[in-house]
């Protein structure tokens, strides 16, 4: 337990919670829609600081990172609960789920945490697998011990941080976030309980920060797939971002509560064309082992240029930053490691 790093206090022993853009109001006893804060006289203090669910060592490509240190690993960890109520969730073991001290791996101090990362041969520290924003308060202080000893620092996330807190973990150190853009409007609406204005708004501001930004989208039958709910999210990707934002287009598989069929690799390879078609110079095929679209192709000579077999990254042809054919830059935040 800890105090909530951002809050307001209201008359009558309400607090509002300033972690995500929900901004809960809440009375005293009362939790905030995520569960992992609770009002306790007045005052907001998070559930979950350093509470974690789970804690694994995975490669940047696995989540899916691919211009932002590609081959390196990172120690990844996520709490519990989210604050958002997608009915497909792929980790709905731990983001269903309240905060359980119990359960998972427990307490983990920043410090521990890093030196883990450290004894495990990992170049960066990653907050994965639940919304990582509920850890707020953790990160803030985990970031700045994990770039002091040279490691980098990144959140895989649903981008409905608040204002607020998206400057304090960027302060803290924040250097790259894959962003899942789930859907357009009505899709986040109905299914998230979320506006996806809010993820695009945060998008922007992290990249305006310096943050390396890619783009992920769970393609799903039913809710995004069409040729215009896709051509909408490339088109907002290339006006809001640049043409030069890696996209992510990956496969769903029935989980949860949502049963609607697997994804058909035909859809997947329209997004990628949807995509390219609006002007995205980089755009992936994900969770489609073997496919030619996990690899990084110059997108002015088509050399390929990163090969990776799954979530590995198996041979780098760049010569530092630059096609090896043509001289065409290729925008990556790291040099490749194999």
């Amino acid at each position: 337990m800890r105090e909530g790093l951002l809050q307001e206090k209201l008359p009558g022993g309400k607090a509002r919670c300033l972690t995500c853009a929900r901004r809960c109001v809440l009375a005293p006893g009362q939790q905030g829609f995520c569960k992992t804060r609770e009002n306790r006289k007045g005052k907001i203090f998070t559930l979950v600081y350093g509470l974690l669910s789970a804690i694994s060592v995975n490669p940047m490509e696995k989540k899916p990172f691919y211009h932002f240190y590609p081959g390196n690993l990172a120690l990844t960890a996520g709490t519990w609960s989210c604050n958002f109520t997608c009915p497909w969730c792929q980790n709905w073991e731990i983001t269903k789920k309240p905060p359980d001290p119990d359960a998972g791996c427990g307490y983990v101090s920043p410090e521990e945490f890093v030196r883990l990362a450290q004894e495990q041969g990992c170049q960066g520290v990653s907050l994965s697998f639940n919304e990582p924003t509920l850890l707020l308060e953790w990160a803030v202080d985990l970031f700045p011990l994990a770039r002091r000893v040279g490691l980098h620092t990144s959140f895989v996330t649903n981008g409905y941080l608040s204002e607020e807190a998206l400057e304090a973990v960027v302060a803290a150190g924040l250097d790259g976030a894959n962003v899942d853009w789930k859907g357009g409007l009505e899709a986040v609406r109905n299914f998230c309980s979320g506006d996806s204005e809010v993820v695009v708004r945060n998008s922007k501001l992290l990249w305006s920060h310096g943050v390396h930004v890619e783009i992920t989208t769970l393609v799903i039958p039913g809710v995004n797939d069409s040729p215009e709910d896709l051509r909408l999210l490339a088109t907002r990707i290339v006006e809001e971002l640049g043409p030069t934002t890696p996209w992510h287009v990956t496969r769903y598989f029935p989980a949860y509560r949502f049963r609607a069929p697997p994804t058909p690799i035909s859809t997947l390879e329209m997004a990628k064309d949807v995509g390219e078609a609006a002007g995205l110079r980089f755009v992936y095929v994900g969770n489609v082992p073997g496919h030619a679209g996990q690899n990084t192709y110059c997108p002015a000579c088509r050399a390929l240029l990163l090969e990776r077999d799954g979530v590995q990254l198996v041979k780098s042809y760049l010569q530092g930053h630059v096609c090896p054919r043509c001289r065409e830059p290729i925008p990556l935040r790291g040099q490749p490691r194999v």
